[in-house]
C-alpha cells in the first residue's frame, strides 16, 4: 500500500463556523478538522494538509508556530511539531497552508510534497522510554512500522474492498520494538535503532524474562522479525495502566522475502514463542465500511483500563 503523506495538496471540503469565534473557523480536509483564520480558504480550495506528528522545519512560513509547536530535539534537532491542539472548544489536527508555502509550479491533487517543503516525522528520543545502549542504526533488511491514517488516505477502504478477508485489532499506546532472528542470532530494536544487550534495556529485560531468545532457537526459526508495541509506566500515557512493561505482537516479516505472515502464521507463531498479541477485535471476509465516519465510529473504544483506545488497525489477513 501506498506509502504514508506527511504533507499533500488536498482540498477544502468544506468550512465550518467555530461557536462564539470571531476570528477562526473550522476547515475540513480529507478526513480532518483543522483550525484557520476565518476567510482564509473557501469550499473548493486546493491547500497544502501537514498531519498531526509532522516536524517542520525552521523558516519563515511557519514561524507563527513558534510560540505553540517549536520544539529542539537530539535527534531531529530544532523545529515545529504539529499536534493535536483545541482553539475554543474545536479540535484542530494537523496545519493546512495556501499552495503560496509552495515553490512556483503546476501541483496535482494528492500530490505527496513532505520532502519539498523539508518536513519529517516527529520522533520521541527513545532513550527516555527505552533507556538502553544503541549500538548501531536499525538494521538493513528489516522495515520500520508505520501504519497508514484512513484519514489521509481513504482510498484504503476501496483497497479493502477487493481482499478476501480482513481482520481489525486494537491500537496499544506504546513505542515500537522489533526483535528479530536471523543467521542464529538475536537483536532488539527500537523504532530508529538497534540496542545492546544490557542490564540498561527494559526491551531486552523483558525478552530474557520471557525466553524469546531460547524460545526462537529451540523452534529453528527462520530469519524473522517480530514487530510490537511496547507499553508500560513511562511510555507515553501508559493508557493500559500497566505496572510492568508489556508487549503486544503486531506483525511478523519473513526476512528472506520481505513479506508479512499472514494473521493466522502469526497466531501460531505467537503461540510457539509464548508471545501476547494486540487483541484481536474483528476478524470477516466481506470489509462492510464504506466511509472514513463509520471506521473512526468503528475505533472508539476504551482500553480495559477504562481509558480511551487510540484507535485500531485494520488489515488483510491473508497477505504474505
Amino acid at each position: 500500500m501506498e506509502k504514508r503523506k506527511l504533507a499533500s495538496v488536498q482540498y477544502i471540503h468544506h468550512v465550518t463556523p467555530i461557536e462564539g469565534a470571531d476570528r477562526i473557523e473550522c476547515i475540513h480536509v480529507l478526513g480532518w478538522q483543522c483550525v484557520a483564520n476565518k476567510g482564509q480558504f473557501q469550499t473548493g480550495d486546493k491547500c497544502v494538509y501537514m498531519e498531526v506528528d509532522s516536524f517542520l522545519p525552521v523558516c519563515e512560513p511557519f514561524e507563527f508556530l513558534r510560540s505553540s509547536s517549536y520544539r529542539k530535539s537530539e535527534l531531529l534537532g530544532e523545529g515545529f511539531r504539529l499536534k493535536t491542539q483545541k482553539f475554543r472548544g474545536q479540535i484542530s489536527q494537523g496545519l493546512v497552508q495556501p499552495l503560496s508555502i509552495l515553490p512556483e509550479g503546476d501541483y496535482s491533487l494528492g500530490e505527496d510534497v513532505t520532502e519539498l517543503l523539508g518536513i519529517r516525522k516527529w520522533e520521541v528520543e527513545e532513550r527516555v522510554t527505552t533507556s538502553g545502549t544503541v549500538i548501531g542504526d536499525f538494521p538493513d533488511g528489516i522495515p520500520k512500522t508505520d501504519e497508514l491514517r484512513v484519514q489521509s488516505y481513504p482510498q484504503l477502504i476501496d483497497e479493502f474492498k477487493q481482499v478476501p478477508g480482513y481482520y481489525i485489532s486494537t491500537k496499544m499506546d506504546g513505542t515500537s520494538v522489533t526483535m528479530y532472528w536471523r543467521n542464529g542470532r538475536f537483536g532488539v530494536c527500537g523504532r530508529n535503532y538497534e540496542y545492546a544487550d544490557d542490564d540498561k534495556c527494559a526491551m531486552w529485560k523483558y525478552a530474557h524474562e520471557h525466553k524469546i531468545p531460547e524460545y526462537m532457537a529451540e523452534n529453528n526459526l527462520p530469519p524473522v522479525a517480530i514487530q510490537g508495541e511496547f507499553c508500560g509506566a513511562g511510555i507515553q500515557k501508559n493508557r493500559l495502566k500497566l505496572s510492568r512493561p508489556e508487549w503486544y505482537v503486531f506483525t511478523v516479516i519473513d526476512l528472506d522475502t520481505r513479506r508479512r505472515y499472514p494473521l493466522d502464521k502469526m497466531k501460531e507463531l505467537c503461540e510457539k514463542l509464548h508471545l501476547r498479541m494486540v487483541p484481536i477485535e474483528e476478524e470477516k471476509q466481506i470489509f462492510p465500511y464504506d466511509s472514513v465516519e463509520a471506521l473512526l465510529e468503528r475505533a472508539r473504544g476504551k482500553y480495559p483500563s477504562g481509558m480511551n483506545k487510540e484507535g485500531n488497525v485494520a488489515r488483510d489477513k491473508y497477505i504474505n
